[in-house]
């Protein structure tokens, strides 16, 4: 009878789950550009433009983000009502360069996105940043509605589409969109090589590698100008199509762009969860910032495990476990709270983190000894500190590139967030 009752309660929940996208949402996407900008203190929000997309890639079932990572946040409320039909979790490039010690000095400004099933009437928006205590705090609200005139539609940037992979409705898997950078025209078979490459490469692994069923690949064929990426230091600069640059906040292999309007109109030609900017270089680099964007080069020797460390950060939130590599950036974790990645800890509030995973005989905090290399456990040094931060095991695709394996707390981590986009 409980297994009976169970089934009844998961069935309905699934059948209004459908409903309150049916009521509240249309097919496509409604996109709000804006500005952040700021120092290492303050930050400030402007409105550019709102823009209707012809797809929508995530769920139409999980429509509230419970497992709340990021540093920002948004909801969008249904504006007659007052009800709640949508919210994400998010984090962003300037959030990142807050850290840096540039943002002491001078103010600056970045392009952000969030995006959202088109609603079928009025809502309003609140947009939410996480202060030093960990708390998320509403900063600014906007009125939309759908009708509005001034909402543009249609594609900017149309091209043609390669489907890597297909196996289903978007609304039913997760959905990658593979972006070309520093593609000419006349390598877009090496892109599409690529596609098919990256593919593969991310189901040699655990827990993908069992999921696969889960996921739709797809890549847009946006040739560049030039080939390559931005490569400050060497003076040398490439015409691509998304921007890319090495070097970013001062760090060699940090490639990313600042141009996420850019990235974003070419996305929209597929429907999509994730966005993969591959960038046609030899050169090691790459970098993911959750829900925002991942980066990854397309033919350096570890490219493989480079895309597979980065999509952990855009897609499932996870952390950086190295401490001994430079960065750039300053006192990125406060020590004195519990950050909201779910692997690392600074064990102010370890309850809710991989507990559930570590054999009762292994202690807290771990040593890092032979005796535990091998163990579950809680390991000192990660999140870019070598003291106050933990991480769950000796070693993982998250720390460093010398094995082939996610910890059991990371690929817990990527199968939760796998579940909620696909199931």
């Amino acid at each position: 009878m409980k297994k009976a009752g169970l089934f009844t309660f998961l069935f309905l929940s699934t059948l209004f789950a459908f409903g309150q996208f049916d009521l509240f949402f249309s097919n496509g996407s409604l996109r709000l550009d804006y500005t952040h900008a700021g120092n290492a203190t303050e930050e400030f929000y402007y409105l550019d433009e709102w823009i209707a997309e012809p797809y929508w890639g995530g769920s139409k079932t999980k429509l509230i983000d419970t497992f709340k990572y990021g540093k920002y946040f948004f909801e969008v409320y249904d504006k007659a009502t007052g009800t709640l039909i949508y919210s994400r979790g998010y984090s962003s490039l300037f959030a990142e360069w807050q850290t840096t010690i540039e943002a002491q000095n001078v103010s600056k400004s970045f392009e952000e996105t969030i995006l959202f099933p088109m609603p079928k009437n009025a809502v309003f928006i609140k947009l939410y940043s996480r202060n030093w205590q960990g708390e998320l705090q509403n900063k600014i609200e906007f009125e939309i509605d759908p009708k509005d005139y001034f909402i543009k539609h249609g594609l900017k940037k149309e091209y043609p589409v390669y489907q890597a992979l297909v196996q289903g409705e978007p609304e039913n898997k997760v959905d990658i969109v593979i972006l070309p950078e520093g593609y000419t025209k006349e390598e877009m078979d090496l892109f599409i090589r690529d596609c098919d490459k990256f593919a593969k490469v991310l189901f040699d692994y655990s827990p993908y590698s069992e999921h696969k069923k889960r996921f739709n690949i797809s890549g847009v064929l946006a040739p560049s100008e030039e080939s390559g990426s931005d490569i400050p230091k060497e003076n040398s600069w490439r015409n691509t199509l998304l921007g890319t640059s090495f070097y970013t906040f001062d760090s060699e292999r940090y490639c990313m762009t600042t141009e996420n309007k850019a990235v974003r109109d070419v996305a929209a030609n597929v429907p999509y969860d994730q966005i993969y900017i591959l960038v046609n270089t030899e050169k090691y680099g790459g970098g993911a910032i959750l829900n925002h964007y991942n980066v990854s080069v397309n033919s350096n020797q570890k490219a493989g495990k480079i895309f597979i460390h980065e999509l952990g950060h855009g897609f499932a939130g996870l952390g950086d476990e190295y401490y001994d590599s430079s960065t750039s950036y300053n006192d990125f974790y406060n020590l004195e709270i519990e950050p909201w990645e779910p692997n690392i800890t600074t064990l102010k509030n370890f309850d809710s983190k991989w507990g559930h995973l570590i054999l009762k005989n292994v202690p807290i905090p771990t040593p890092d000894s032979v005796i535990y290399e091998k163990n579950m456990g809680v390991f000192e040094g990660g999140g870019y500190s070598a003291k106050g931060i933990y991480r769950p095991k000796k070693d993982c695709l998250m720390k460093s590139f010398d094995g082939d394996v996610f910890c059991e707390a990371c690929a817990e981590a990527i199968v939760k967030m796998i579940n909620f986009y696909s199931k």
